[in-house]
């Protein structure tokens, strides 16, 4: 039985649910909200249990138990058109394709609400964005790390919106990557098969973890290997992803033991490096950031279902460094 009020959600637990966590039934009962946000508000305290209040979204069930949700209204944060500058790749009626900047965030959040992507968006295009992903994220199907350069597709209603985002779910979403890394993979061409779940160490990054997590496959090939006798190896290498989870490149080259340049969270920190040429050393320490480049972005167009390619320049940071490499390698 289930039964709706105002920002109130009540049910009461069939036989066929005995036994399940709180998080996964309520997903199946509120199948329009995350199983994230379901988990928020239960750690929020927005969710009694027989007319207790519980915070362990892993908190089995029994038949009959009573379950009451409460949705507390929503802060009202206004999101301000900025000119934002945006490379447009491509625009048309449905979609847009933008080429990010690094160092840009896509949308707001933590504290930055002005200088984001959708500021930029809400100057140039004002309402004609999709409404699917709310008051802060209008248009926003996709994002990558504020740190990442590279294409991003943007819809501009929700009919295209609902099909993109199907697309991505379905992983049939053509997404190619460049990236510079430490060392030499092994092989030098493969698949990374690996679950990736939040760290236990931080919960902040994200970890492969064998025992749980979501599987991750990332396709990589060395594309050039730079070195002399005094660089370390250093590798241009190309990824394509079979499947788009959180940080997954970065995760993944961490594991195999080769973090990508630059990389603050999951490589090397800003050091002197043994033997290593010192223009170069000095180069990879002012890229701070890491170097890796969403470089092509290939998908079914969701008005005309013929399918679209759009390619970004490398960003000049990475290319600089790409060609000072080329210059001193042997």
């Amino acid at each position: 039985m289930i039964k709706h009020e105002k920002n109130i959600f009540n049910t009461i637990v069939p036989l066929n649910c005995h036994g399940y966590r709180i998080d996964k039934f309520l997903q199946l009962q509120i199948n329009e909200l995350s199983r994230t946000r379901l988990q928020a508000l239960i750690q929020g305290g927005q969710v009694k249990l027989n007319n207790i209040i519980i915070k362990h979204p892993s908190k089995k069930i029994k038949k009959e138990d009573q379950i009451k949700v409460n949705f507390p209204q929503p802060k009202e944060t206004t999101i301000k058109p900025n000119k934002i500058p945006l490379d447009i790749l491509y625009d048309d009626d449905d979609i847009i394709v933008i080429n990010k900047f690094p160092g840009v965030v896509v949308h707001p959040g933590a504290g930055n609400y002005e200088n984001t992507i959708v500021n930029g968006l809400l100057y140039k295009y004002q309402n004609n964005l999709s409404s699917i992903g709310g008051k802060l994220r209008p248009g926003i199907v996709h994002r990558i790390d504020k740190d990442t350069s590279g294409v991003i597709v943007v819809a501009k209603n929700d009919k295209s919106h609902i099909n993109l985002s199907k697309q991505f779910s379905d992983h049939t979403i053509k997404r190619v990557y460049e990236a510079l890394i430490w060392n030499t993979l092994k092989p030098q061409k493969g698949k990374i098969r690996e679950k990736i779940s939040r760290s236990i160490k931080n919960r902040q990054l994200m970890s492969v973890r064998k025992e749980k997590g979501k599987m991750a496959i990332t396709n990589y090939k060395t594309l050039k290997i730079f070195q002399n006798e005094n660089l370390p190896k250093i590798s241009l290498i190309e990824c394509q992803l079979e499947t788009g989870r959180t940080h997954q490149i970065r995760v993944h080259m961490n594991f195999k033991g080769n973090p990508i340049l630059g990389d603050k969270s999951y490589g090397k920190s800003k050091k002197k490096y043994k033997k290593i040429d010192k223009n170069i050393e000095k180069k990879i320490n002012n890229l701070n950031r890491q170097a890796l480049h969403a470089k092509s972005l290939g998908f079914l167009h969701p008005n005309t279902n013929k399918e679209v390619f759009f390619e970004a320049q490398r960003p000049q940071d990475f290319d600089e460094l790409i060609k000072n490499l080329d210059k001193v390698s042997v």
